[in-house]
């Protein structure tokens, strides 16, 4: 999970998820992933926003690239603000 910024809200949180191959990425999956983390997170910390990728960015000792997700979103959110 990694902050996107957001207009209305300055920023939100946004989760990319990597599916295991039984299951299919859809609208109903992401609702359900957020209807789950928002039991277990406060409500300012559940992912507003879902993303399924199909691989992370990972160092070369297999650590996530989370700043590489960051700038991902960022971008994102500069390419809707125009």
């Amino acid at each position: 999970m990694v902050g996107k910024p957001d207009a209305e809200r300055g920023a939100i949180v946004k989760a990319c998820v990597v599916l295991r191959p039984e299951y299919v990425s859809d609208e109903a999956l992401a609702k359900e992933l957020q209807q789950h983390e928002g039991k277990c997170l406060s409500t300012h910390a559940f992912p507003r926003e879902i993303e399924f990728v199909a691989e992370l960015p990972e160092t070369s000792s297999g650590k996530i690239q989370r700043f590489m997700l960051r700038k991902q979103a960022e971008e994102e959110a500069r390419a809707a603000s125009h």
